[in-house]
This record gives C-alpha cells, sequence and structure tokens, in this order.
C-alpha cells in the first residue's frame, strides 16, 4: 500500500497551549480520510505543518515517503482548499483568471476547461470571482486545486457559509473525484452525518488523536461517537 501522508508523533507547542500532543496515524493512496473535532481541536495547525506554512513542530512529516523537511517536491503534488478564501467583493479576477493561477505550466490552458465544466462552473467561466454565490466560489477554488492533477486533495472546513444545495453538490464532487479519479482526499468537517456518508477513514482530533480508524469502526460505535460528541460539546461551551 502507497503511503500518501505518514505523521508522527507531531507535537506542536505554541507559547500559552499545547494545540497538538504526539498525533500518529497514515493515509494511504485512495483513502478519504474525514477528520473531525471541536474547535480549537488542532485541526488548522495539523494543516499548517503539513503545508509547511508551519515549522516549529515536533515530530516528523512525511509526504509520498519523503520528510518535508528534506524537499518541498511533495506541495507539487497537492491541492489545498483553504476555509474561506478572502478576496474583495470587486476583486477584478474572473473564475478563469482564479483557476488559471493554479496552473504551473501555461500550456495545460485546455485542462482549465475541463475541470470547469466538472465542477459544474463553465458557464461562469467569465464572471468575477466576487459575484459568484458562495456555493460557486467554493467550487472555483477546488476547480484550482485540482488543475495540477494533485494526487492529494486537502479541505480545511470548505462549507462554513454555503446554502445546502451547494453542499450536496459539493459532497457528490468529493466522492467521484476519490472513487472514478482516484484522488487520495483529507477533509476536515463540522458535519458528522456527510463524514459518515462520504469517508472510508476517521480522524477524530482533539489536541490529541481520540480515534483513527475505518470510518465504520467510529460510526458503528455509540460510545465512541458519544464520546466525541461529549467533547465538542464541553470544548464548544468553553468557547462562549
Amino acid at each position: 500500500m502507497l503511503k500518501v501522508v505518514e505523521i508522527e508523533h507531531l507535537t506542536v507547542q505554541y507559547p500559552d497551549v499545547k494545540a497538538l500532543d504526539d498525533v500518529s496515524f497514515t493515509v494511504n493512496k485512495g483513502d478519504f480520510l474525514g477528520i473531525i473535532g471541536p474547535n480549537g481541536a488542532g485541526k488548522s495547525t495539523l494543516f499548517a505543518s503539513m503545508l509547511g506554512l508551519y515549522t516549529k513542530y515536533k515530530g516528523k512529516i512525511k509526504f509520498f515517503g519523503q520528510d518535508i523537511t528534506k524537499s518541498k517536491d511533495y506541495l507539487k503534488e497537492i491541492g489545498y482548499v483553504p476555509q474561506k478564501p478572502i478576496f474583495e467583493k470587486n476583486f477584478p479576477a474572473t473564475v478563469n483568471d482564479v483557476v488559471r493561477m493554479g496552473l504551473r505550466q501555461e500550456s495545460d490552458a485546455k485542462k482549465i476547461d475541463e475541470i470547469l465544466q466538472q465542477l459544474w462552473i463553465h458557464e461562469l467561466s467569465k464572471r468575477r470571482i466576487g459575484e459568484l454565490s458562495a456555493g460557486q466560489q467554493q467550487r472555483v477554488f477546488i476547480a484550482k486545486a485540482l488543475v495540477n492533477n494533485p494526487k492529494l486533495l486537502i479541505l480545511d472546513e470548505p462549507v462554513t457559509g454555503i446554502d445546502q444545495q451547494s453542499i450536496e453538490l459539493f459532497y457528490s464532487i468529493l466522492k467521484e473525484l476519490n472513487s472514478k479519479q482516484k484522488i487520495t482526499i483529507i477533509w476536515s468537517s463540522h458535519d458528522l452525518d456527510a463524514v459518515n456518508r462520504l469517508v472510508n477513514h476517521v480522524a477524530c482530533l482533539n489536541r490529541t488523536l481520540f480515534f483513527h480508524g475505518e470510518s465504520d469502526k467510529f460510526f458503528g460505535n455509540d460510545e465512541l461517537v458519544k464520546q466525541y460528541s461529549e467533547a465538542s460539546m464541553q470544548k464548544h461551551m468553553q468557547h462562549h
């Protein structure tokens, strides 16, 4: 089994809080991993470390068998969709422009058309990004992440503030990318029902790794789900 990601004893200590505590897990080629956990559980810190944006961690992170401190090559194989892309309402870029920013070689421009069609946004290609709905914008950013044929797609809470119809379309797109195009996906979400429907592996993160394994082992175990929900609720209470 080809290992796409190996995380070994990842620990991140910020001055006032330990964000991640001895987290280890592996993602194999073709996996669809859902990362769930309450707010403040360390998901963003995990992604920042994996993407090389945060480097003061202890432990090891490997992509495709290669330690990420040795080479940045792995970033070429990853598509990343952030939580909330920020840009001005009247930002002049069109959908086409934004997706093109993801291209490594201009010669791949015909790929843009394919991806826009696949994500049902082809007819929006000349529209300014700021004019689109949140659901459409999100698909544009997925298109930008996919235009280089990544082997791995990383999505950070991607449906915040998006209407239900767009969310359902987005979920079916993810399922297709994973099952038909065999793209390995790591997706963090608060929507347990959607995670249950889509993924084949789950990692429950709450600073430490509370559970990591096949999704039916988690969702089929009422005790685990209950513990997870209680931990989330407590976290929620502390934050308010």
